[in-house]
């Protein structure tokens, strides 16, 4: 294949991703409890028509619901989930209709300023929050495959006006690929190939801007091994890496739906500990960030869209 052929991408490619910009552009101008019904029914489309989806989603839920039991942690109502088959599928149903109201909201983007994410956004911990703006120097966040994943990058560029430069898994396809570059781009998140994100990241940060990653679930191999809702999971290691590299502040962010049009958002600090090698400092690093996703997801088991995809390796047995 040419490489002329790669960046332009299939014709397949081309007219998947002039349907997105269709799509897109409806999403936009529908009213938006019309589009979130049209997104709910698709995801139980979806649940009908994915046995695979299903089987590896619900043995990754069962995972989460009966460590958060048997801890006694996060939301209560889905504890029963872990010893409750009809229990545990409904909480699959409506993983599957956020995953899909997680597309409705990237296409639904550039209409979700941050007027939009003010009004419809209730913070936990604004002290937090207040902190981590309070200086105007460069940030770590690290967020994760839960809720909106972009109504914290609209919020952070919103609040505080310098670029966000995040790392992009990429797609098969050059001109989907592209969509979900002009789509990001639109409300000021710079994406940059997984390939390029640590020199990339890194000079986002000496520039004094902000560095964006979702690190819940090792795509490119090589993640650390660490306790992930009572079992080992390989975490990637670049965020530990960045923040012990730079010593610049480290929040993990995440944003939740709560009632209809409205969510609820989360910072946590995450510091470096001082002493140790490095290999331990990063190590530390990733076991209190893990800690914080467990926190996050544990608020709403349903919305961690990671549960459609391979986490730990005996999935299979699930």
């Amino acid at each position: 294949m040419t490489g002329g052929h790669e960046r332009a991408g299939s014709w397949r490619g081309r007219l998947a991703a002039r349907l997105l910009g269709g799509v897109s552009w409806l999403a936009c101008r529908l009213p938006e409890r019309l589009t979130v019904r049209l997104a709910e029914f698709a995801g139980d489309l979806w649940y009908r028509s994915a046995p695979e989806k299903r089987r590896l989603a619900r043995a990754n839920l069962r995972r989460v619901v009966t460590w958060m039991a048997s801890e006694q942690s996060g939301d209560p109502a889905a504890w029963p989930a872990a010893t409750d088959p009809a229990q545990l599928d409904r909480l699959l149903r409506s993983a599957f209709r956020h995953y899909a109201r997680n597309y409705l909201e990237t296409m639904r983007a550039p209409t979700m300023g941050g007027a939009y994410v003010r009004e419809r956004t209730t913070i936990e911990d604004p002290a937090v929050v207040d902190d981590a703006f309070a200086e105007k120097g460069p940030v770590i966040f690290v967020g994760l495959h839960f809720g909106s994943l972009e109504l914290p990058g609209i919020y952070l560029v919103e609040r505080s006006g310098r670029p966000v430069t995040t790392p992009m898994e990429t797609i098969d396809d050059p001109a989907i690929q592209a969509w979900f570059v002009r789509t990001r781009n639109v409300v000021g998140i710079r994406l940059v190939d997984l390939r390029l994100a640590r020199s990339e990241l890194a000079g986002a940060l000496e520039r004094g801007e902000i560095a964006g990653l979702v690190a819940d679930r090792d795509i490119t191999g090589g993640g650390v091994q660490l306790p992930f809702f009572g079992a080992p999971a390989p975490i990637p290691a670049g965020p530990g890496l960045l923040a012990v590299q730079s010593r610049v502040p480290a929040f993990v962010a995440g944003v939740w739906r709560t009632t209809p049009g409205h969510y609820r958002g989360r910072l946590e600090r995450i510091d470096v500990p001082g002493g140790g090698t490095r290999r331990e400092q990063v190590t530390a690093f990733l076991t209190a960030e893990v800690a914080a996703f467990e926190r996050l997801i544990a608020k709403a088991p349903d919305q961690w869209w990671a549960v459609f995809f391979p986490i730990w390796r005996d999935e299979a047995k699930g």
